[in-house]
């Protein structure tokens, strides 16, 4: 029996939000269950609680590391019942986690520096760090954005059942405009969501709010439909190298947004010489001043 036949005997019955192939259902099911334990941990203890002052760069480091190891250990040794006769390659968790693993990745090494750059934000706290951003962010990303993608996920599915009735432009333009709100929303609310941790700092935090926002949510725009994609449909199940080629090409395309950006609206608010981005070329190259 081949996967998709697999993935066909076992459907679940038809659900407006939740995904049809029964894995695909359990891996957003997982995230979204998984959520509140580091949402809590972090939001709900570490910053309100102040912990972070008697942090160091070991602390930080640990606080990503039991923040995001829990989610790809559980379902290894807690495998559910539709992944139970999937080979693990074909889980939709391990595909969905690889997928937003490489996406966050681009997204901390290089994008983080637009946010320097552009948005006139910074790092204060200690760190060890991957050209210059914080290992800690690298893998809070990953929690971060599986929650905000199986979210968007669920309202993409659910606004399909509802406009499959309209013309096919009608529905493009109406769940554009869902995308474009959905990634605003998501933007701010994750930068007001962290506006009590003080060494996370913007030049103008007002305006980041209502700029930056926008700014940040390129990177939804861009992720949330092409991340819907991947085994959405039960006669179209992915493989890992396409899971990784998407994920990359989700990547390169923010990539060119964002530095279009950089190039011809240049930063929101007054950014010293020093991390100046009005230069041609990516800002954190070595000698980009002198292109």
């Amino acid at each position: 029996m081949g996967a998709s036949e697999k993935v066909k005997a076992g459907e679940c019955k038809s659900s407006l939000w939740l995904a049809s192939n029964p894995s695909k259902r359990w891996g957003e099911l997982f995230f979204l269950f998984y959520t509140p334990f580091w949402l809590t941990l972090c939001l709900g203890i570490v910053v309100p609680y102040k912990l972070y002052e008697d942090f160091k760069e070991l602390e930080y480091l640990l606080l990503g590391l039991v923040s995001v190891l829990p989610a790809f250990l559980i379902p290894i040794f807690v495998v559910g019942k539709a992944d139970r006769s999937l080979d693990w390659k074909d889980r939709y968790w391990v595909k969905a986690s690889l997928w937003i693993i490489i996406f966050g990745y681009v997204g901390n090494y290089f994008w983080t520096h637009y946010f320097f750059t552009v948005l006139g934000a910074s790092y204060t706290f200690p760190s060890w760090k991957m050209n210059d951003v914080p290992h800690t962010t690298f893998l809070l990303t990953i929690v971060c954005f599986l929650f905000y993608h199986v979210t968007s996920n669920l309202t993409l599915r659910r606004l399909q059942h509802s406009v499959a009735h309209l013309p096919v432009k009608t529905q493009w333009i109406i769940k554009s405009a869902w995308i474009l709100a959905l990634s605003y929303f998501i933007a701010y609310l994750e930068t007001v969501a962290i506006s009590n941790f003080p060494y996370y700092s913007f030049v103008d935090r007002t305006l980041m709010y209502k700029v930056g926002s926008l700014f940040y949510a390129i990177y939804f725009l861009v992720s949330f439909p092409m991340f819907l994609r991947i085994d959405e449909k039960a006669e179209d199940l992915w493989d890992l190298p396409r899971v990784a080629v998407d994920a990359l090409g989700a990547a390169m395309l923010v990539t060119i947004i964002l530095d279009l950006w950089r190039l011809f609206l240049g930063p929101i608010v007054p950014i010293p010489d020093t991390k100046q981005c009005a230069q041609p070329g990516l800002p954190w190259f070595p000698g980009h001043t002198e292109l």
